[in-house]
């Protein structure tokens, strides 16, 4: 009983967190229709698996809702003019946890997302890679505390089969740690298959 009302607590501060994420980006494309900082919206799922020393396998169901903001416009003031992607995402999440005990994941990741073609590109392969936030309601061996740190890198492709509208496929793979703060602190290593759809504006 205790854990299912920590979990709907948890789901509570994510919907939360995304509706003042999605006001302040209402309020982001009001104020900058015109030089249009802010490229997309993603909303991002699949499969996370990792290996726990005393519990076996912890497996995750991600939700990822990605705000991709634009950098060329900073980076064109100092004269760098990539002819690819070149975005700052910010990140919320909520995973569920299945395995090994009914669990859940929150936070938040500030990510950099590099294209390698031209942007009017069919096909755009990334590299995407950053930091973030995350509170766990899973115990483990390896991590005393459940507040931690995760460090992101994954590459990934959109396939634009509308004009601003792509499939999104990406393998990432996330280390989750307390930064030394409180032994133990041996780290959580994640590997993520990840799908979803990316509207761009």
């Amino acid at each position: 009983m205790a854990k299912n009302k920590l979990i709907c607590s948890i789901l509570a501060i994510f919907l939360v967190l995304c509706l003042f994420t999605d006001i302040a980006w209402s309020e982001e494309v009001k104020s900058n229709e015109k030089s249009k900082n802010i490229q997309g919206i993603e909303f991002l799922t699949g499969y996370g698996l990792a290996k726990l020393d005393l519990q076996g396998s912890y497996r995750v169901i991600p939700l990822f809702i990605d705000f991709d903001f634009d950098l060329k416009t900073l980076t064109q003031k100092i004269g760098i003019n990539p002819p690819g992607l070149l975005q700052f995402v910010l990140e919320p999440f909520l995973f569920y946890a299945f395995d090994p005990h009914s669990n859940a994941e929150i936070g938040n990741n500030f990510l950099l997302k590099i294209g390698f073609l031209p942007m009017d590109a069919k096909l755009q392969p990334y590299f995407k890679g950053g930091l973030g936030l995350l509170y766990m309601s899973q115990h483990t061996r390896e991590q005393s505390t459940q507040f931690n740190f995760n460090e992101h890198a994954g590459i990934g492709i959109h396939y634009f089969f509308k004009k601003n509208t792509a499939f999104t496929l990406e393998y990432r793979y996330r280390h989750a740690s307390n930064a030394g703060i409180k032994q133990p602190n041996s780290g959580i290593n994640t590997n993520f298959i990840i799908c979803g759809i990316s509207q761009s504006f």
